[in-house]
């Protein structure tokens, strides 16, 4: 069975919606099966911010120096980029290419803007969007963290308003109301798009040779 090139996976959400979440428990669901073949991964990020305490460095995220990320963004080593508070976050385009000619699918945690930048590129990526089931109940997981300021909960309430009104730009939506199905629901999303006519084709190309004949 020849191998097919992974496929790339992009979630974007508000914060507080579970996004990382899902992917975690998706890529521990998939550990030990590497279904139809192929294995999964998250993609890294660069970013020139300092690790927080317990973030280790090509896990979490490249940690790079101000000069180093300026130097791969004039060499076009990055899919999508941007500066936030002051700090750079990037996807390598080298990184990520690499995983998927190996069969790897990867998965890209990144906002509503990346997300456009990264289609543009390869429209073949699947973009998910994945919802909150209310504003109060994405308010209130917010407020559970027990990490932040009212002032700070206010801006990110405004902050999710902002990514949800790009839902439409998606391919699919997830609505993480129950967090099991929705990670069904992700998983589903997953095995359709390698169950499609062009991945197989690849995969299974001696089995239809011998059974046309050829």
């Amino acid at each position: 069975m020849a191998k097919a090139p992974g496929n790339l996976f992009i979630l974007a959400a508000p914060s507080g919606a579970g996004k990382s979440s899902l992917i975690k428990a998706l890529l521990e669901k998939h550990k030990d099966t590497n279904l139809h073949n192929n294995a999964m991964q998250a993609s890294v990020s660069h970013t020139t911010r300092a690790p927080r305490p317990g973030e280790v460095d090509g896990v979490h995220y490249h940690f790079v120096s101000k000069a180093e990320f300026e130097q791969l963004i004039s060499e076009d080593a990055f899919f999508e980029y941007a500066e936030v508070f002051g700090n750079y976050y990037g996807t390598s385009r080298p990184v990520i290419e690499k995983t998927l000619q190996q069969g790897i699918d990867v998965f890209l945690d990144i906002d509503w803007q990346g997300a456009r930048q990264v289609k543009a590129q390869i429209p073949d990526t699947a973009t998910i969007f994945v919802a909150p089931p209310s504003r109060e109940e994405l308010e209130r997981r917010l407020r559970s963290r027990g990490q932040d300021s009212d002032e700070v909960i206010a801006g990110r309430m405004q902050q999710a308003v902002a990514e949800i009104s790009h839902y439409h730009e998606f391919d699919y939506i997830v609505v993480n109301d129950d967090f099991d199905a929705a990670l069904n629901e992700l998983d589903a999303i997953v095995t359709s798009r390698r169950l499609r006519k062009e991945k197989q084709v690849i995969r299974h190309g001696a089995l239809f040779a011998n059974l046309l004949g050829k």
